[in-house]
């Protein structure tokens, strides 16, 4: 269903840290969190509403939550396909749900409006890779979030856990155990009995036995010797290898579970955490949050309106030193989701009155615009509070903020870097917002 999204926001390779829920219990250090054993499926309860419509025929939909590997144009296509081939009496329908690196911390906050408003009869979540530098805490909030936040809204909508990875992780999955992110989701998974899948495991085992090459740096010399070529980031795969066995590995969960459980609604059993993001949600900005010279993008009409009108309630840019967005929120966390980009600039923050360090919309990637969010407020305890976000006067030294690589294109075009904006897109809360008249 989200159909006006750029090439470059489906293929952002970076393995930026996910946006996370971080309220009550300190992480947990790497060493201390146990890592699962590997297997390629865990049925657990199966998905027997969803094969239950598939074999009724009829609207069948699947909604796919995830990062850039989910964005892409690969597994999410091709299962798809092989549902809509399998089950030729089902008029199978997909909605795409997926940011490109992005995890589930934010995730958690964008399901409702971005899946779930849409009925989905099951929901793939894809968040090993961006959550690979998430505390595992953080994951259980988010996951746990998402699954809760499904069941309320619809209590038959069947969800499956995949799990995909990087070259990071590759070590850790041949020597037989889940990377620590997808171990932290299977926590998840095994305490409401979803089923999961590790779509990589045939991929490591491949290339344990040297028939496939990871990361090649040739793939045309690679591909003449015989073997594989997986990806050419250690990130993403080509869509004609790559994902063609991570769908392969999802069919063979599916032929595991086709026949497995009885069609009933979803309980919502006792939290594994009491502090799960179950009441996460994205807040639009209004025209009363805001001061300054803001101006709104028409969704139709106006080019970054329609990049980003499946993204974000509404797109405000600031343009202007001291233009502000100024909101008291009553709860636990806000998150500011937004667009980080060449012509991004620096924010002031407040909250209760005490200045925060600025921030930057701008990072070491940023030859173009991408969706980004940054943390505000965190506050276990709940309250009143005041938030004030401005456009500073001040500009990021962009040149050194960018990667070595990336600068080039900032001295070959200075004036995509000349501006200094702030493009707002939402607001990411756990409680609510309110403005003073």
């Amino acid at each position: 269903m989200f159909k006006n999204v750029s090439p470059r926001m489906l293929q952002h390779a970076s393995l930026c840290l996910a946006l996370a829920v971080s309220l009550v219990t300190p992480p947990l250090q790497a060493e201390e969190f146990p890592l699962v054993n590997a297997v390629e499926c865990s049925p657990r309860g199966g998905l027997p509403n969803f094969f239950a419509k598939l074999n009724a025929g009829g609207e069948v939909r699947i909604g796919y939550l995830g990062g850039s590997i989910t964005a892409a144009p690969g597994w999410r296509v091709k299962t798809r396909e092989w549902f809509a081939s399998q089950y030729p009496k089902a008029n199978v329908s997909e909605i795409h749900a997926a940011i490109g690196g992005t995890g589930s911390g934010l995730g958690v906050f964008r399901v409702g409006e971005h899946a779930l408003k849409h009925k989905p009869d099951l929901l793939f979540v894809e968040f090993a890779v961006n959550d690979g530098g998430t505390d595992p805490e953080s994951i259980h909030r988010s996951m746990e979030g998402i699954v809760r936040q499904t069941w309320k809204a619809n209590p038959e909508t069947d969800i499956c856990f995949v799990y995909t990875f990087s070259k990071p992780m590759l070590d850790t999955v041949k020597e037989g155990k889940f990377p620590r992110s997808a171990s932290a989701m299977e926590g998840v998974a095994a305490h409401y009995n979803i089923p999961s899948i590790h779509m990589g495991l045939e991929v490591a085992k491949l290339e344990k036995e040297g028939k496939l090459v990871f990361q090649s740096t040739d793939a045309n010399a690679d591909k003449a010797a015989g073997k594989i070529v997986f990806s050419t980031d250690g990130v993403h795969p080509l869509v004609d290898s790559g994902h063609v066995l991570y769908t392969e590995a999802v069919i063979r969960g599916m032929e595991q579970m086709k026949a497995l459980g009885k069609p009933a609604a979803h309980s919502l059993k006792e939290p594994l955490r009491a502090d799960n993001s179950e009441n996460a949600k994205l807040i639009p900005v209004t025209k009363e949050m805001l001061k300054g010279t803001w101006t709104q993008f028409d969704a139709v009409k106006d080019n970054m309106g329609k990049k980003y009108a499946s993204r974000v309630p509404a797109l405000w840019k600031a343009t202007q030193p001291g233009d502000s967005l100024e909101i008291t929120v009553t709860g636990t966390v806000l998150d500011i989701y937004d667009l980080v980009g060449p012509d991004g600039g620096q924010l002031e923050v407040w909250v209760d009155g005490e200045q925060k360090k600025p921030v930057n919309r701008i990072d070491a990637h940023c030859t173009y615009d991408r969706l980004a969010s940054f943390r505000v407020l965190t506050a276990p305890e709940g309250g009143s509070h005041k938030i004030k976000i401005q456009l500073s006067a001040t500009a990021p030294e962009k040149e050194k903020i960018l990667f070595e690589k990336n600068r080039p294109d900032l001295q070959k075009n200075p004036d995509k870097y000349a501006g200094n904006f702030w493009y707002l897109g939402g607001l990411l809360v756990i409680g609510d917002v309110s403005v003073e008249k």
